[in-house]
């Protein structure tokens, strides 16, 4: 059996360009896992292993490896930080014990960052803070640690003080030993040096090491009483309460460095494993049912409990279909048969490997606490079950967000179709957030995404990885429709023709709904007009005709029905007579009920020199974009803005013509919001 408190499943999460990558590289030299680094920018990284992700700089899929540090192994998974890849963020988030938040010292919170804290906020993991690229032109370590506590709204416990800044920074100060590490310009992580703190920094060193020890101090009564009599805890002491203060959220251990440097990587994996927890002192995953109720049980982290096991991601590659899997109790070894609860069937395990990266290293079993990779699923994808077929129970399930945005595609060569639905098939396997449908209308593969970037890797991908090129449509944007009015109105079927025939009347209130709430039906009819076994056939009716709304085809939302009355007939009416009625009366009250269009509105975040503020201020105005807010720091000017979805095609490029290419900018979806009347008649 393994030691469950040696182990430490972490993920390094961040904005694009904090340097997740280059500090996961570090990690894995410092650790002995590879002997030669490999940098972001020269398209080297052991995790961007991916031909666009090598391109492009840019981590698109979470990458899983596992290490050792002072005999303590570290699963690590790798996130990717642009906008459109949220999605791996979030899954990699579920299954984590604790995070590394990396910050870039000079750009600080930046807009993805605070998408990755509040997914990580949601699913209660520990973290601990990295204010990375301290070298860099700009960067102040102070600064960054304010903007934790003000955008942030997180209490951060610095750890750490930088010593020197930008093209000065040679070290940090440990407030805790009240030693400084310093390293020599070799840019070998292993020559440095243990000394006495600078002599201008004492003062300051004591000032935060102050309360560093009262906020610690706070999580253990005894300590606290005894620190107030004026006794310092020692060392262990202080790391215990800081360790418990981290596991209940209360603070996150902030350190510094320069990854690209070399600098202060090993005081991070050091804080990993005194700190961040490990898969016992998590609070148990709780089990749900079928409906997705909680049941009260917990998937406890124990090998002697029954399997529970949770499928966070499935990535398909030369040697067939991976899927990294997460274990919370149980064991799980080569040739046991698996019950998955989403599709009730079960499956043998064939092969079982630890990844790193993309090599793999096969292994007999696994027990609780581990994250591996099963090879040769067939009909398992992400956020499915997998537990013991004796003691079946279905893990809490991830919800994954809509896609905002479709582009059309067909295959450039003639008969491209199988293959191209055979690897459209597969991608939608790996990525919940990639959906593919066919217009029943043109014939068309519409393919639907969380962005531009999005669906333009997958493009990529269809013609590098699977060799079908393929021609783009337009994008197009995911509208939506509603209803602005109360209405209250009736409906007959009525049909004869020879024998039994058809009868079911319905009177009913269409009204708009509470925002966000979908399709709401209910029935009020009393005294048997409308029998009860025939409300769900309403209700089908209805449910099954909101996929078309009466405007322009797109579908209803916050919407709500109300079965008031009705009749029928003791012979001709049926189940399909009143779904028949539904589906009619649908598309009788709608187009009166005051239909409008809706449109996907993005949370806009724009940084830009100070300069250029005024016309990218004035370009979003003419986008339709509603401002809410404008920071302005010595690295430039942060704008926040709501703008429509079909305003922002092709956005980067003129915000790059207007900074003269040093501005950047992130979306994310935000929510639906009424088109203008004018936009509504194009």
């Amino acid at each position: 059996m393994k030691d469950l408190t040696r182990y430490r499943n972490i993920g390094i999460f961040a904005h694009v360009d904090a340097g997740k990558t280059t500090t996961t590289e570090r990690i894995l030299k410092l650790t002995g896992k590879i002997h030669k680094i490999g940098e972001v920018h020269e398209g080297a990284a052991t995790t961007d292993f991916m031909e666009q992700e090598q391109e492009r700089g840019i981590t698109i899929q979470s990458a899983a490896t596992s290490c050792f540090w002072k005999d303590y192994q570290l699963n690590i998974i790798d996130t990717p930080g642009h906008v459109d890849f949220t999605i791996e963020v979030y899954r990699s988030l579920k299954v984590l014990d604790g995070g590394i938040g990396v910050f870039c010292g000079s750009g600080g919170v930046e807009p993805q960052s605070e998408t990755n804290w509040r997914y990580a906020n949601d699913s209660k993991v520990a973290r601990i803070i990295y204010i990375n690229k301290l070298d860099r032109t700009g960067a102040d370590f102070y600064r960054v640690v304010k903007q934790v506590e003000s955008v942030l709204a997180a209490k951060p416990l610095v750890m750490v003080l930088p010593i020197g800044v930008e093209d000065q920074f040679t070290g940090m100060v440990d407030l805790l030993t009240r030693k400084a590490w310093i390293w020599d310009d070799s840019s070998d992580p292993l020559n440095y040096q243990i000394k006495e703190v600078p002599a201008d920094m004492v003062d300051q060193v004591e000032s935060y090491r102050e309360a560093l020890i009262e906020l610690a101090v706070e999580h253990d009564d005894d300590v606290m009483e005894q620190y107030l009599e004026g006794n310092e805890p020692d060392i262990d002491t202080l790391k215990r309460c800081i360790r418990k203060g981290t596991r209940d959220l209360a603070f996150f251990p902030t350190y510094c460095g320069s990854s690209f440097k070399n600098k202060g990587v090993q005081l991070v994996l050091d804080a990993v494993v005194d700190y961040l927890p490990d898969p016992t002192e998590v609070k148990p995953q709780p089990e749900v049912d079928l409906e997705g109720h909680e049941t009260g049980e917990f998937a406890i982290v124990d090998p002697s409990r029954p399997l529970r096991a949770l499928a966070f991601k499935i990535m398909d590659d030369r040697f067939g279909a991976l899927t990294f899997t997460r274990l919370y109790s149980g064991t799980l070894s080569k040739g046991d048969t698996v019950l998955n609860t989403a599709t009730g069937k079960t499956e043998r395990i064939g092969r079982l490997v630890e990844m790193h990266a993309n090599s793999r290293e096969e292994i007999d079993s696994a027990q609780a606490g581990d994250i591996v990779a099963i090879v040769g699923m067939k009909n398992v994808q992400t956020g499915h079950t997998l537990c013991d077929p004796k003691k079946p129970a279905t893990l809490e399930p991830m919800v994954f967000p809509e896609p905002v945005i479709s582009v059309s595609v067909k295959p450039k060569k003639k008969g491209g179709d199988e293959k191209m639905g055979m690897a459209l098939s597969k991608m939608v396997q790996e990525d919940p957030s990639f959906h593919v449908e066919t217009d029943e209308e043109s014939g068309e593969t519409i393919l639907k995404g969380m962005g531009e970037l999005h669906l333009d890797i997958k493009v990529d991908i269809l013609k590098r990885t699977h060799g079908v090129e393929v021609e783009v449509g337009k994008p197009q944007v995911a509208y939506r429709e509603s209803i602005t009015k109360r209405l209250e109105d009736s409906y007959t079927h009525k049909k004869q023709s020879g024998g039994s025939g058809q009868y079911g009347k319905i009177d009913y209130v269409v009204e708009p709904g509470e925002a966000g709430t979908g399709f709401v039906f209910e029935s009020k009819v009393t005294g048997g007009n409308v029998p009860r076994e025939y409300w769900p056939a309403v209700q089908k009716g209805f449910e099954t005709s909101v996929d078309r709304g009466p405007l322009a085809g797109f579908p209803c939302v916050d919407l709500k029905i109300t079965l008031t009355d009705g009749a029928y007939h003791p012979v001709d009416s049926s189940a399909m007579a009143f779904e028949i009625a539904a589906r009619a009366a649908y598309r009788q009250s709608l187009p009166k009920a005051g239909p409008q269009l809706l449109e996907p509105i993005m949370k806009v975040d724009v940084f830009t020199p100070d300069s250029h503020m005024g016309d990218v201020i004035g370009d979003l105005n003419r986008r339709r974009g509603m401002i809410k807010s404008q920071d302005t720091n010595p690295m430039g000017a942060r704008i926040k803005a709501d703008v429509p979805l079909s305003e922002m095609f092709g956005y980067i490029g003129d915000l790059r013509t207007m900074t003269s290419g040093r501005g950047q900018f992130s979306m994310e979806f935000s929510h639906y919001a009424p088109c203008p009347a004018t936009w509504q008649k194009r």
